[in-house]
C-alpha cells in the first residue's frame, strides 16, 4: 500500500515485482552514469581554454560514441528480456481465476469451483469502517492462497479496462471479446490494492481491486463459507 508523499515504488509482494524493482535500479544506475559523463564533458568544454582541433575530428572518438551506446542498450535490454519472458511463463497454476470488468465493477469466477463467483463493488465512503481506505476498499475481496501460482484470465464485458496491482507487478488490459492471461505468486500474506488503469469512462476512478493473500487453511475456510452462502 502506498503512503502519502511516497516517491518510490510500493514494496514488492511477488517475485516478478522484485525483479522489476531490480531492473529499475539497474537502469537508473546506467542513466546516472551517462548523465555524469555528459555533464562532466560539457563542464570541461565550457571551462577550459585549451582545445585541440584534433579531438573534435578523431576517428577513434567517432567509433567510441557509436559503439558505446549500442553496448549500453544491450546491457539494459538483456535483463528486461529475461523479465519479459518470466512474466509470460505459466507452469502448473494451483488456481485459475477469471476476472471480468464491467461498468463499473469487477466480477471474479474461480474456475476450479462450480459455483464460486461474485461481484466486487467499491465500498461507498459513508459505509467505510475504521482503517479502511477511501476509493480503494471493496465489498468482496478476491482471496487467494499465498505462495501458490495463480493464473488470471482477464476480459471485459462492455468497455476496455485494465486490471492492475502495483505490489504484484501486474497490469493487464481487459478487452471485450478477448481473454488475456497473466500469472503471479504472492510471497507473503497481506491485502494488496489496485485500480483500473485504463480510462474507461465516467466512473473509471471507482473500480478498485483488492486481493487478500492468506495461508492455504484460511483460504479453504473462506472458499467453503462462500460456497455455502
Amino acid at each position: 500500500m502506498a503512503y502519502p508523499l511516497q516517491l518510490g515504488f510500493q514494496d514488492a509482494a511477488s517475485p516478478i515485482m522484485e525483479e522489476l524493482l531490480h531492473l529499475h535500479d539497474h537502469t537508473l544506475m546506467v542513466v546516472f552514469l551517462i548523465n555524469t559523463l555528459v555533464l562532466y564533458t560539457i563542464t570541461i568544454m565550457m571551462t577550459t581554454k585549451l582545445m585541440s582541433t584534433n579531438s573534435m575530428d578523431a576517428q577513434e572518438v567517432e567509433i567510441m560514441w557509436t559503439i558505446l551506446p549500442a553496448i549500453i542498450m544491450i546491457v539494459i535490454a538483456l535483463p528486461s528480456l529475461r523479465i519479459f519472458y518470466l512474466m509470460d511463463e505459466i507452469s502448473d497454476p494451483h488456481l485459475t481465476i477469471k476476472s471480468v470488468g464491467h461498468q463499473w465493477y469487477w466480477s471474479y469466477e474461480f474456475t476450479e469451483y462450480d459455483t464460486l463467483s461474485f461481484d466486487s463493488y467499491m465500498t461507498p465512503t459513508n459505509m467505510l469502517e475504521s482503517g479502511q481506505f477511501r476509493l480503494l476498499e471493496v465489498d468482496n475481496r478476491m482471496v487467494i492462497p499465498m505462495e501458490s501460482p495463480i493464473r488470471m484470465l482477464i476480459t471485459a464485458e462492455d468497455v476496455m479496462q485494465s486490471w492492475a496491482l502495483p505490489s504484484l507487478g501486474i497490469k493487464t488490459d481487459a478487452i471485450p471479446g478477448r481473454l488475456n492471461q497473466t500469472t503471479f505468486i504472492t510471497t507473503r500474506p497481506g491485502v494488496y490494492y489496485g485500480q483500473c488503469s485504463e480510462i474507461c469512462g465516467a466512473n473509471h476512478s471507482f473500480m478498485p481491486i483488492v486481493v487478500e493473500a492468506t495461508p492455504i487453511n484460511n483460504f479453504e475456510k473462506w472458499s467453503t463459507s462462500m460456497l455455502n452462502m
